[in-house]
């Protein structure tokens, strides 16, 4: 079955479109994605792929995470948040312990973003929460952003302790891609209740980094924008 998928991504590759996406993830070296190979499939039609495949086992969905594309490991992915959807207890169990065992290959912004909630908050729903503050503490930058991203699935059922929590951790964290996940979040949690992103901003507009804060506060009323960014 793995070789079925490989040979159908890989027709649907375009090299053009490979070169494009190697720039813009960027996989030079020193960038964030360096090394990174793609094949140059658009999400489109990945998704559609993904789709056909969604009954496979969670064996050949996660035989492709390891792949060295990107849309190979964005594919599993995909098919992992489908399974566990779906799945019993014991198969979310396995499909979350493979996750986080193998967090090395969830290494571009996109990657987490399509599973990190989808997987991890949602099978942490109803268990204790340290394993996302172990992330949020990582040298990795992908497992810090991670443990961001994952609360957004509590967000969803309005649930926002811990997105404070890990924004807090993450406040000093050196990396733009952080910042941006941080501000996104922190503006999710604005959409449901403001009270709370307010109370967060009111404490650390002043020393949170400026991309964060630009993220978090995208949203508000022109004039208070202007608030924030002029620091009071």
């Amino acid at each position: 079955m793995i070789a079925e998928i490989r040979k159908e991504l890989r027709q649907s590759g375009d090299e053009e479109l490979a070169a494009r996406l190697q720039r813009f993830f960027k996989t030079g070296k020193g960038e964030y994605g360096e090394g990174d190979r793609f094949l140059g499939i658009k999400v489109p039609i990945l998704r559609k792929i993904a789709r056909k495949y969604r009954s496979i086992s969670i064996d050949d969905a996660y035989g492709l995470l390891s792949s060295q594309y990107h849309e190979e490991r964005f594919f599993s992915l995909v098919v992992l948040v489908d399974i566990f959807k779906k799945a019993d207890n014991n198969d979310k169990n396995t499909i979350y312990k493979l996750y986080l065992k193998n967090t090395k290959y969830i290494n571009n912004w996109d990657l987490v973003d399509v599973s990190a909630g989808k997987i991890v908050d949602a099978y942490l729903f109803d268990r204790e929460k340290e394993p996302l503050y172990k992330l949020a503490r990582s040298n990795v930058i992908w497992e810090r952003r991670i443990s961001i991203i994952a609360t957004s699935y509590f967000i969803n059922q309005h649930k926002f302790e811990d997105t404070i929590n890990i924004a807090e951790i993450l406040l000093r964290d050196k990396e733009d891609l952080i910042h941006k996940a941080v501000g996104w979040m922190l503006r999710e949690v604005g959409n449901r209740t403001r009270d709370i992103e307010e109370d967060f901003l009111l404490k650390h507009h002043k020393s949170m980094p400026r991309t964060m804060l630009r993220y978090a506060i995208e949203k508000f009323p022109e004039e208070k924008r202007k608030h924030y960014l002029q620091g009071f």
